[in-house]
Parts: C-alpha cells; sequence; structure tokens
C-alpha cells in the first residue's frame, strides 16, 4: 500500500523524534563507559561531548578489582538476587493467585488492606527493631531476602494478570480434581510467562540495586552485597585502591574519578546482560490490565 506525502513526513518526523531520545538515552552511559576507560589526567581537563575514551588506561578497573571485597560482594549480590527473586516469585504467585479468585471471602476487604501498605509503612526505625531484634536477622543475609518477599505493586499487577485467564479453564480443572496448588504450579503459572518474566526482571533489578538495607542491618564487611562495596570504594574515593594498584599519591585524584565511571559500569552491565532474554515478554508482559475488552 503506497502511503501519502503527509504519512511519509509524518513517519520521518517520527524516527528523527525517535533517533533523537535513543541519542539522549544512550549518551550518558557511554560517557560513563568511555570515562572508565580514560586517562583521568586528560579526562578532568576534558570538557563538552566525548565520544571516545580520552588516552585509553585499565587504571580504574585496577583499582576497583583490586579491592579484595568485590568479589566477595559479586557473591553476595549473586545470592540474595537469586535467592531473593525466586522468593519473590513464589510468594507474590500465591499471594496474586489467593486474590485473583472470585470467590473468596473479603476479597474487596482484603485488597484495600494491601494497598493501604504501599502508601503506610511502619516507619524506619519500628522495621529495624522488628528484623534485627525480634526476628533475629541482624548481620544476615536473610534481612535482604524476607522481609522484601513480597512487593504490593508487583503484587496488583500480578493479581490482575491471573484475573484476566479464563474461570472456565480453572473450573475444568477443579473438575478433574485439581487442587489450587497443583492449579496454580500446573496451569496458571505456565501460561502467565510474560508477567513473570516482567516480575523476574522487576524484583532483580531491586535486589541489585539495593544497598541500603544492607547498610542496616549487615555488620560484617565480608558479608556486604556488591553494591555496598561499590559505595564505600566512592565514597572513599578509592585512595585506598589506588594505593593497592600502584599509582602514586600524586594521582590518586584523577583514578578516583575514572574509579567513580567504573563501578557504576561495573555495577550495571550484569543486568544489562540479563534484560535482553527478558525482553521479548516485557512489553506484553507490562500491558496486562491495561485493555479491557
Amino acid at each position: 500500500m503506497r502511503r501519502s506525502m503527509p504519512e511519509r513526513v509524518f513517519n520521518i518526523f517520527n524516527i528523527l523524534i525517535m533517533l533523537l531520545l535513543m541519542i539522549i538515552t544512550i549518551y550518558p552511559l557511554w560517557y560513563v563507559f568511555c570515562g572508565s576507560f580514560s586517562d583521568g589526567n586528560e579526562l578532568m581537563s576534558h570538557t563538552g561531548i566525548m565520544l571516545w575514551p580520552k588516552g585509553f588506561e585499565l587504571a580504574a578497573y585496577e583499582a576497583v578489582f583490586n579491592n579484595n571485597q568485590v568479589m566477595s560482594g559479586f557473591n553476595n549480590s549473586f545470592i540474595v538476587l537469586v535467592g531473593g527473586t525466586a522468593l519473590n516469585l513464589l510468594m507474590t504467585s500465591i499471594g496474586a493467585y489467593v486474590l485473583s479468585r472470585k470467590n473468596l471471602y473479603w476479597r474487596k476487604s482484603l485488597m484495600k488492606l494491601i494497598v493501604l501498605t504501599m502508601y503506610f509503612s511502619g516507619g524506619l526505625v519500628p522495621t529495624y527493631l522488628l528484623i534485627a531484634k525480634t526476628l533475629h536477622m541482624n548481620d544476615s543475609l536473610l534481612a535482604l531476602i524476607i522481609p522484601t518477599a513480597i512487593n504490593t505493586h508487583n503484587l496488583v499487577i500480578m493479581r490482575t494478570s491471573f484475573s484476566d485467564i479464563p474461570d472456565s479453564l480453572i473450573e475444568s480443572a477443579q473438575l478433574d480434581g485439581a487442587k489450587h496448588g497443583r492449579i496454580l504450579f500446573s496451569i496458571v503459572i505456565p501460561i502467565s510467562k510474560a508477567i513473570l518474566a516482567v516480575m523476574t526482571l522487576y524484583y532483580a533489578v531491586a535486589h541489585w540495586n539495593s544497598w541500603f538495607t544492607a547498610s542496616i542491618y549487615l555488620k560484617s564487611r565480608s558479608k556486604y552485597p556488591l553494591q555496598l562495596v561499590l559505595r564505600e570504594i566512592l565514597i572513599q574515593n578509592s585512595a585506598v585502591s589506588a594505593s593497592d594498584a600502584g599509582i602514586d599519591n600524586s594521582e590518586k585524584y584523577y583514578i578516583g574519578e575514572t574509579v567513580k565511571y567504573a563501578t557504576i559500569i561495573v555495577s550495571t552491565v550484569p543486568i544489562l546482560l540479563v534484560y535482553p532474554f527478558l525482553q521479548r515478554y516485557f512489553v506484553k508482559g507490562v500491558m496486562v490490565g491495561a485493555v479491557k475488552g
């Protein structure tokens, strides 16, 4: 079908706008990437747009990875990421399935109480006392996993997705003698891959980027997740790491600037590698409940 001139102009305009938005989105990350491989002195003297590293250097990454806690931070973050995300998906799926059943007693009242937690919480001090003193999770990785087992916003999204599953499908399984557990794990979850992929991405990113909770509950440095380790490197301006890398004191300040960029890359790349595998489910899953018909 041949497009008219106004349609072609409109399409060209849309393409130009999207290219501009893409450049605006990608360039900051590209700038950080180039800065992490740049020479500290040249980077500090450079002004304006940077398209390539200013003097190729690996000192920033040496400073980061020569810190002995970085690898232990990776291990701890991986444990929290895998264990936490698995628990999140399990608990959220169970809660969403229960709330999606139309014959559940006090369903609407229960949903109101759950949604209320999105706007009001016990506060930082009561939460700390509950987790550290009552549940005795202080200085344990469990403090980063169990208290965040269910996110209310994600629970509501998954409940909406499960509510769109035809009742006839559930009823036919019940007529065959299937209980709710069998229905959830054998029918509901297998046909809800899109929303599960979205929830996996949401929860995984939240666990990977989390550092504040770890700074409150963890005392042993050997249990620090990667984000908390990298935060310390940033705060210290990599003075200790630079010394470990054999860098002269006069250059520590300049190396510290490139280390800031290197820490951003180190903490961002793992999530960027995971996203392409979930991207095909993301648009479909995030639109669940947006269209009614």
